[in-house]
């Protein structure tokens, strides 16, 4: 049978707050960001237990974070809607934590977060730029055609564009990889009927790795060996439905040409 810890008045309620308060936002950037949920639960008890709280509680779903100090009588749920795989957040976040098991003093951390709040995210130009920069690279590696370049370029920034574009009006991520992948392959195939495209497959598939869900696909089987079947379940779920969606939007054009 679980005890039920009564409230400790042993620390001032304004210093347990902050710690609620760092170690949540921390949780919360860490999930948002696309971090694993056993990742997140160790990091927030980390931080907890460095600033002198004992016994905190955190259950982590893809979705949800609750978070509770069972002695100090604090307990708060936080629903997480948007997720995206900033691996440069998560190794913010990460060395935060290191510095604060490290020693930083509790204020300096609140501060910290709050700068981390206030700084933009990737601009869209350079995350289209990037996705241009991954299609010339995998139709290198896939040892396409010289002249088919500037097709893969094009298509994995156009790929990128659309789809962070449609995420802007929509938060259903099936139809931004759909039609994502639609254009890919529709530009794939004008390039190689109507101009110098040596290969329209080489193309279609550098473009779209843009789109492929690897590091959730990665992060579904480590959660899985980690022993958190829900999260790698539902992980494995929705890198089930983006793979459907990719090739959905691809097999489209091709049954229409």
């Amino acid at each position: 049978m679980e005890i039920i810890d009564e409230p400790n008045d042993d620390l001032k309620e304004s210093y347990v707050r902050d710690v609620f308060f760092v170690a949540l936002n921390c949780g919360k950037l860490l999930l948002e960001s696309g971090a694993e949920t056993y990742r997140i639960e160790d990091t927030m008890m980390r931080i907890s237990n460095s600033y002198g709280i004992s016994n905190p509680q955190v259950f982590v779903t893809p979705t949800v974070i609750i978070f509770s100090m069972n002695e100090h009588a604090l307990t708060q749920t936080v629903r997480i809607d948007e997720r995206a795989n900033d691996l440069g957040m998560v190794n913010v976040i990460n060395n935060l934590s290191r510095e604060i098991t490290a020693g930083m003093p509790l204020k300096s951390a609140i501060r910290k977060i709050e700068r981390i709040h206030e700084s933009l995210v990737f601009p869209l130009w350079l995350m289209v730029l990037t996705g241009g920069m991954v299609g010339f690279m995998f139709l290198l590696l896939f040892d396409g055609a010289l002249i088919d370049l500037p097709a893969a370029a094009f298509g994995g920034a156009l790929g990128v564009f659309i789809m962070e574009g449609i995420l802007r009006f929509t938060k259903v991520k099936f139809f931004t990889e759909f039609f994502a992948s639609l254009f890919i392959a529709l530009t794939a195939h004008l390039y190689s009927t109507y101009g110098p495209g040596a290969n329209m497959d080489t193309i279609i598939i550098a473009a779209v790795m843009p789109l492929v869900p690897g590091v959730l696909i990665t992060n579904a089987i480590r959660e899985m060996i980690r022993g958190h079947l829900l999260a790698g379940i539902m992980k494995g779920a929705e890198a089930t439905l983006t793979a459907f969606a990719i090739g959905a939007g691809v097999a489209l054009v091709f049954m229409i040409i």
